[in-house]
């Protein structure tokens, strides 16, 4: 059936190939960025797309007229940098869900999806189940968890139908790589194409699975319309091929021919040394299956930087709280 679908953070990287996959699907698809995290062309041909701020409650009230279903991607997924600005942070995460789900609510929508992140589980013991109570170690998480239990809390009383999705650690065409505050694999490729050595805070060990962007959409579409998903929380990704962000650095220094020899930084506050996801309850519920190996992923991730050529940093975001413990590769612009 033709739906009427809204998806917020249309420019960034996960929102734009969501965006894309419904368009292909036949439903009318209607999508908004304030084009900070995201590029203007990742915006899918045919996505009715608005320049403007998830935070903006009478843009949000505007835009989501006439709108079935919220896909609400949008967000700054800055985790480690959120401990030292968590006001930014906290801003694009549980204010701009707050605006969204408000304007939706009003507008009579029928199902919102939330995208949230695996830093929800923060010191769990991996694999993260669903199952598990959030334990969240950084303001990003806080406020991921925060923005859940509202979607919940106002879902129940205005008869919503809520879905948390949980993706993790997504690479692949479209995303940012001249932000230096996130996407370890993007940055690491970016800086190698340029002739520089990867920045690896503590000793590399830290270990993370990779999802390729392509094999988390075809669950997040299903959630659209599927009965037995409303209310659930379901993590989207492989729970195969956990790696050491170091192996993630050889990797991606093998596909490029570079001589790696790592520039390495203390740890990162907050930082958590292992996280990966079970992916039971997607196979389950939605079929989830993973179509690419982190190779294949990382090689169509970095044909795909290399297309469009490598770029300078761009430090766009004030740091608010500056001390000893600010990583000097923001502090002192590294990257």
């Amino acid at each position: 059936m033709k739906r009427k679908i809204f998806v917020t953070g249309a420019a960034g990287f996960l929102g734009s190939h969501l965006a894309e996959s419904l368009l292909a699907a036949g439903h009318d698809v209607r999508g908004c960025d304030n084009l900070i995290g995201g590029y203007r062309d990742n915006v899918p041909e045919g996505c009715a797309f608005t320049q403007a701020d998830c935070g903006d409650l009478k843009a949000m009230q505007e835009l989501t007229k006439g709108m079935e279903v919220v896909y609400h991607c949008a967000a700054f997924p800055y985790e480690g940098l959120s401990v030292f600005s968590p006001s930014i942070v906290n801003y694009s995460i549980y204010q701009a869900t707050s605006s969204v789900l408000s304007a939706f609510v009003h507008n009579g929508g029928r199902r919102f999806v939330f995208l949230s992140s695996m830093a929800r589980y923060g010191s769990n013991e991996t694999p993260f189940t669903e199952d598990m109570a959030p334990r969240p170690q950084d303001p990003y998480a806080l406020s991921k968890v925060a923005a859940e239990d509202l979607v919940r809390l106002m879902a129940g009383i205005h008869g919503l139908e809520p879905v948390i999705a949980v993706p993790h650690n997504i690479i692949g065409p479209r995303q940012k790589y001249d932000d230096p505050f996130r996407n370890v694999a993007a940055i690491f490729v970016n800086r190698m194409l340029q002739g520089k050595q990867p920045i690896i805070y503590g000793d590399g060990s830290q270990k993370r699975c990779f999802s390729f962007v392509r094999d988390c959409i075809d669950p997040l579409v299903k959630m659209l319309d599927a009965p037995h998903v409303v209310g659930e929380v379901i993590n989207i990704g492989p729970d195969e091929e956990f790696v050491t962000i170091l192996e993630l650095a050889r990797l991606i220094a093998d596909h490029l021919g570079f001589k790696l020899e790592p520039i390495y930084l203390p740890d990162r506050p907050q930082e958590v040394k292992e996280a990966n996801c079970s992916s039971d309850k997607a196979r389950r519920l939605l079929g989830y299956r993973t179509s690419h190996t982190l190779k294949q992923g990382l090689d169509e991730m970095i044909e795909w930087i290399r297309r469009r050529g490598a770029k300078p940093f761009d430090y766009y975001l004030d740091i608010e709280i500056v001390n000893k413990m600010t990583p000097r590769s923001w502090t002192e612009r590294l990257m």
